[in-house]
């Protein structure tokens, strides 16, 4: 397929006239090695035959939680590729982008069992991105609860975010979309459009920096995010990293810091579908990315890497793309991107997901109908 035809398509998909029908099946693995800059390496099929799986977290026992958009949580045995299904999940609403999205697990789970989800769920006004947890036990989710809703909600089936991620004081960052509804990313009484930030039981930490404020939700940590579907911790600094879907280019990446506003939509380097520009690329008062795609590549999964099996990717981050269908390595300095190689670009795949997993292995979850959880392997 020519490459304006595989750009177009996933842009076309966003539109909201013509709704989300058009996902590709993900294309067969080869077994020939993949080349790369600095390390060649084979892809592996751990798992597949996934309804549009969205996420991934590694359990201490070698197994693995995936979650799959219609509202089914997985538990996958990495070495056989079997799977069972996890009962216990609360009611899920997949309509659209949204459905049963991310997971991940408590920084004290081998003690607590905690297992945390972000998903989509129905409630008075539409539905919108909910946050709950339940204790795993014996292939359930026990004593599930619901930690937290992004209101208000809306009947569009767009733009929910959402991913999950610890930072290390045990704070949960949970990223949001403003539901293709851009303005609402400029309303600090609208939780969407923002990164959320919460205390591991729902509560809200005393330091963020709208409490006490009546014109702003007090779990917005920053605001002016289009539709943030990757999200990492520096493995260094500890800092929150995030990308996020522009509209017709200006995808970022931004290091967002408490109270700011990243701009959507006042400021983007990103056009209408339909071509006219938006706005400005800077403006006073409205926070730049670090790195920004022109063309989109639709960024989602966000991981640094920090393993021993590929020793020359130590330090970069890796992000899948569901447009431009590849795994983009970005090279790091400091704050700064100063190297990007496009792996996999010839695979076709929608990468929804980028995880590094036991022995410092890749994982990666392809968008589809018939998704699969592949493995890179390091060839010796």
């Amino acid at each position: 397929m020519p490459r304006v035809i595989r750009y177009l398509l996933p842009l076309i998909a966003t539109v909201p006239l013509l709704g989300f029908a058009l996902f590709r099946t993900s294309s067969a693995v080869p077994t020939e090695v993949q080349r790369s800059q600095l390390h060649d390496f084979r892809v592996e099929v751990v798992s597949e035959g996934l309804a549009h799986p969205w996420g991934l977290a590694f359990l201490p026992d070698g197994r693995a939680l995936v979650t799959e958009r219609p509202g089914r949580l997985n538990l996958l045995d990495l070495k056989t590729g079997k799977r069972s299904r996890v009962e216990g999940l609360p009611e899920i609403t997949a309509r659209g982008q949204g459905g049963l999205l991310d997971v991940a697990l408590h920084p004290k789970f081998a003690d607590n069992g905690w297992v945390y989800l972000s998903y989509v769920a129905a409630g008075e006004g539409g539905f919108g991105t909910h946050v709950g947890r339940g204790r795993l036990k014996d292939g359930r989710l026990a004593d599930f609860e619901v930690l937290f809703r992004a209101t208000p909600f809306t009947d569009t089936g767009h733009h929910f975010g959402s991913r999950l991620v610890f930072d290390r004081d045990g704070k949960l960052f949970v990223s949001l979309g403003e539901r293709n509804q851009r303005q609402r990313a400029q309303d600090l009484k609208d939780h969407n459009g923002s990164l959320i930030r919460l205390n591991d039981d729902g509560s809200i930490p005393a330091d963020n920096p709208f409490v006490g404020r009546d014109d702003a939700l007090p779990a917005i940590y920053s605001w002016g995010h289009r539709n943030i579907q990757g999200m990492a911790l520096h493995p260094d600094t500890g800092r929150i990293w995030i990308n996020e879907h522009g509209p017709r280019g200006g995808d970022e990446i931004n290091l967002p810091e408490p109270g700011k506003n990243y701009g959507w939509p006042v400021i983007t380097y990103g056009r209408e579908y339909a071509g006219p520009s938006i706005g400005p690329t800077h403006k006073d008062g409205y926070e730049q990315p670090i790195y920004q795609w022109t063309p989109s590549i639709a960024p989602s999964g966000m991981e640094f890497y920090t393993g021993d099996a590929f020793p020359k990717w130590r330090g970069n981050v890796f992000v899948g793309a569901l447009a431009l269908t590849h795994l983009s390595r970005l090279t790091v300095q400091g704050e700064k991107i100063v190297g990007e190689e496009r792996l996999l670009d010839d695979l076709d795949l929608r990468i929804r997901a980028v995880r590094q997993g036991p022995n410092g292995l890749l994982y990666l979850l392809v968008d589809s109908s018939e998704g699969q959880v592949l493995r890179l392997r390091p060839v010796k």
